[in-house]
């Protein structure tokens, strides 16, 4: 295990036409880099910032996939995304008010983490539905610092 530091970068799309709303997040947080095997991880504790204060976020990431999960206090069974490039994936989102039904179709899954010398970036493209409650377009790319 070795600690790092992360920038995340979030954009969140929403609505329709040309110029669609967008929403922006950035922040920069402590981490920590574990390769098991073929597998890497990315773990870090969410911040205010997120709306989750006080839940850990792991990525999981391997063969031209990523797997967030989140879990912590007040979280209930945690949750669990996985993305894969032209892939959906349907369940559940939980939040500190509840389970949200969630539907994700990734549009691109890039992976640039080298885990010789724990360089690089990892970002995800996905098209996100709440179940007809609300619909965007949500791009994520976190970099580890060195």
């Amino acid at each position: 295990m070795k600690d790092i530091m992360l920038r995340i970068i979030g954009n969140r799309l929403t609505g329709l036409g040309s110029l669609p709303d967008e929403d922006a997040v950035e922040f920069l947080t402590k981490g920590r880099f574990v390769q098991k095997g073929d597998a890497l991880y990315l773990i870090y504790d969410e911040t205010d910032l997120s709306g989750q204060e006080g839940w850990t976020t792991s990525m999981k990431i391997s063969d031209g996939k990523v797997r967030i999960k989140r879990y912590g206090e007040g979280s209930g069974i945690g949750s669990a995304i996985e993305f894969e490039q032209g892939k959906k994936w349907d369940g559940f989102f939980e939040t500190p008010f509840g389970s949200i039904p969630l539907e994700v179709l990734t549009n691109v899954v890039d992976n640039r983490i080298d885990p010789e010398t724990v360089t690089g970036s990892v970002e995800l493209d996905c098209s996100v539905s709440l179940r007809g409650l609300s619909e965007s377009r949500n791009r994520l790319r976190i970099e580890i610092m060195q």
